[in-house]
């Protein structure tokens, strides 16, 4: 049995070059080090493709012939008018995206349950038609795969009408052209405000703008505030704000009709940077000079300190545990699907045991709200969704990121661009040792010993948006558990510190105000607990008075259980930070061995802040928050919470989480529950230079709640159990007494790779 090792636990360090050292070179090997012992029998577990038609792949992501085969498709049937959408201005047509279109889960279930033949695979292209009469956004879908021979717009089908052409995400292609008339045609109008305090160098070249959202005050708006940071080389200029912003109107198709609206500096309005010079030139403006140069972690996150001992290392002395093949991973307990929308973020399709627990467990949406006294901070909004959340995923760097022998798959994607790209090392996979025991127990009574250690399966990703960097785990327990988390680093967003600045949150720099804001994650869990139909239980716990039954002239506060079946929608809708049964799960009208519902509970981990007030004219776009659980019945055309069209037109959202929630039965249904978590974030001192990850984690638990008829990780050839009048140095009575001899080799490791900053 293979045997899953915390090097740290009995002091064996992988260790660099150093005095006394053994060394570190590729290839070095016991002839050379003969007190070395052998290479353990496999290294780092490494991705592996398809080598045949296997039924997850369902749900693989698209690859890269596919995407191209799609690509070519739209432009075959739509014409030689459709732009490159990396070149593409608001006046042109281009393919903005494409990516995989899941299948319906009827035909998905027929053919992974019945073996019935697999559906189509097919596409969805989302085309922006800047050139047409009437701009609009239009969705297409395309399959089957992997040879198109058809294309078919469902975007009236989805969205009940046309998508009007204000909501489109913006274009990389649209910020390009706002930079330049920002640096070449406005900020030289302010040219010698600017040299006064900030340095400016020609056309702003010591200069970087942030984009902020919504867009404007009402819908049809497209106007952004920008915000202006000192660009400094590596490292973040999120901290460096100098006190400019600038209401950008860049709803023209033309970007030569372009308007800057407004003007912020250090606390006031201008109507324009002319008028702001006027002023300046004429006295009437009081300037902060901010420096441009500094020291400390505000300036770098490259430490100072010198390089030390390595960490600990975890590895498999006889070989991984579990395997990856495409998007397939499978263990001796779990076997699940990966995915990552470029949109949407992460996603698994699993199996516990041979038994499916959860049809579908994916991430929706992201959300960060700000609160300040800048109009970037008040308007900083970000869902981020609009930001192509899944997208933005970065290339996890070895040992870092994740586990040094973690397995890393690519992941293939296209979006603002004619050709599809890999980001390399989009996921890991790996097998961590928790350095807690799953179950433990020591009797003095009758003096034995049994626990097992617990080892977990994760999946992990992480997206980075602007300054923000969330990491998604999706973690496997052996107890038939799925834990689904995210945890939010990087830099915070900042403001010019001027005024009552302290209301918004917390001085940081010199200058510089660390904005409240809060973070939120919505998740889809379409669990099947025992099958396909459902039901919704609520449980919980009263003190009930009672006589004392041997003494009734005396009372108790005797501790009972609440059960109450939710059968309507509205009832299984949990208003954010309003009460909710502690215990609340999905059950199955079959029973475990003990009569009771096999159910799946649902347990959240959330330090959510307010969610945006419903009287608020954006609040329809993010109503999923509202909630930090809702269940309703799982319908084909409520694939996913949000609509990435929201962000720019909140004020009429393309769609309102709220009418998911319309009173429907959801006794005996398939069921789909909507998780909201997140918390609250005033930053302070030690955010600097970044946030840590450190208790900036929530999520949720799916747990087996009587789904099987004891705790399944019983069984686990991890176990350790012995007796007083065992020998608990023996190997057979005790399999951790070898570990001296069933780890006595050292692990192959693979040179540190990082992929890069860019998709290619």
């Amino acid at each position: 049995m293979a045997v899953f090792i915390l090097l740290s636990l009995w002091s064996v360090l992988v260790m660099g070059m150093g005095e006394g050292g053994a060394g570190s070179e590729e290839g070095v090997g016991k002839e050379c080090h003969p007190g070395l012992p052998p290479f353990c029998p496999s290294g780092s577990p490494s991705a592996q493709p398809w080598t045949h038609s296997g039924q997850s792949q369902l749900f693989a992501d698209l690859s890269r012939e596919e995407l191209t085969a799609v690509m070519g498709f739209p432009t075959q049937e739509l014409g030689p008018g459709l732009v490159d959408a990396a070149q593409a201005h608001p006046f042109d047509n281009c393919v903005f995206s494409v990516e995989l279109e899941l299948p319906p889960k009827a035909a998905a279930l027929a053919h992974l349950d019945r073996g019935s033949p697999p559906p189509a695979r097919e596409a969805l292209a989302i085309i922006f038609f800047g050139g047409q009469a009437q701009p609009n956004v239009t969705e297409l879908l395309v399959g089957p795969l992997p040879q198109p021979s058809y294309l078919r717009d469902v975007t009236v089908e989805r969205h009940g009408g046309p998508l009007p052409y204000h909501r489109r995400p913006v274009l990389m292609r649209e910020y390009l052209d706002i930079d330049q008339m920002i640096f070449n045609r406005e900020l030289p109008q302010a040219a010698g405000l600017l040299h006064h305090c900030c340095f400016y160098k020609h056309q702003g070249g010591n200069l970087v703008t942030m984009t902020t959202a919504p867009r404007g005050l009402q819908s049809g708006d497209r106007a952004t505030w920008f915000g202006l940071y000192y660009n400094i080389s590596g490292a973040g200029f999120f901290l460096h704000p100098i006190g400019l912003e600038l209401l950008v109107d860049h709803k023209a198709l033309d970007p030569a009709r372009w308007t800057i609206q407004k003007v912020f500096f250090q606390g006031r309005y201008y109507e324009s940077l002319a008028h702001l010079e006027e002023q300046f030139e004429a006295g009437l403006v009081n300037v902060v000079v901010i420096p441009d140069n500094g020291t400390g972690g505000s300036w770098s996150l490259k430490s100072q300190a010198p390089p030390g001992p390595a960490p600990p290392l975890q590895f498999h002395p006889k070989g991984p545990r579990y395997s990856v093949q495409g998007s397939r991973v499978a263990s001796s307990l779990w076997t699940f699907s990966f995915g990552l929308g470029a949109f949407s973020g992460p996603g698994i399709f699993d199996r516990f045991q041979g038994e499916r627990v959860a049809y579908e467990v994916s991430v929706q949406e992201a959300l960060a709200v700000y609160g300040g006294n800048s109009p970037s901070a008040v308007r900083g909004w970000y869902a981020d969704g609009n930001f192509c959340l899944g997208h933005f995923s970065t290339p996890l760097t070895r040992g870092v990121d994740c586990p040094y022998l973690a397995t890393y798959v690519d992941w293939h994607v296209l979006l603002e661009s004619q050709a599809p790209k890999t980001l390399h090392d989009a996921f890991c996979v790996f097998e961590q040792n928790q350095g807690l025991p799953l179950r433990h127990h020591s009797d003095f009574h009758s003096n034995y010993f049994g626990s097992l250690v617990e080892t977990v399966l994760v999946f992990r990703s992480v997206s980075t948006l602007l300054n923000y960097d969330y990491v998604w785990d999706m973690v496997f327990h052996p107890s038939g558990a799925i834990e689904v988390k995210f945890h939010a680093t990087g830099y915070i967003s900042s403001a010019f510190l001027f005024g009552a600045a302290r209301r918004y949150g917390n001085q940081v720099g010199k200058h510089t105000l660390g904005t409240v804001h809060t973070h939120s994650a919505h998740f889809k869990v379409d669990l099947d607990a025992g099958g396909l139909e459902n039901w919704v239980w609520a449980e919980d716990m009263a003190f009930v008075p009672t006589a004392v039954p041997w003494s009734p002239k005396h009372q108790i506060q005797r501790l009972q259980v609440t059960r109450k079946l939710l059968e309507m929608e509205e009832q299984a809708a949990f208003p954010l930070g309003g009460p909710s049964p502690r215990y609340l799960y999905l059950a199955s009208n079959h029973s475990n061995k003990w009569g009771h519902p096999r159910g799946y509970r649902i347990q959240t981990v959330n330090f959510a802040g307010e969610p945006l007030p419903q009287n608020s004219s954006m609040e329809r776009a993010v109503s999923w928050a509202r909630c930090q659980l809702a269940v309703t019945q799982r319908k084909e055309e409520e694939p996913r919470s949000i609509s990435i069209y929201n962000l720019n037109d909140p004020w009429t959202p393309t769609l309102d989480f709220t009418d998911f929630i319309s009173n429907e039965t959801i006794a005996g249904q398939d069921l789909v529950a909507w998780v909201t978590a997140g918390f609250l974030h005033m930053p302070h001192a030690e955010d600097i230079p970044n946030t840590v990850t450190v208790e900036n984690g929530v999520g949720f638990f799916l747990r087996p709640y009587n789904f099987f008829d004891q705790d399944t990780s019983f069984d686990s050839a991890d176990s350790v159990y012995f007796r007083e009048d065992q020998d608990a140095r023996a190997c057979e009575v005790n399999r951790l007494a070898c570990l001296p001899q069933a780890a006595a080799c050292a692990a192959h490791l693979p040179s540190f790779s990082h992929a890069g900053f860019s998709h290619n």
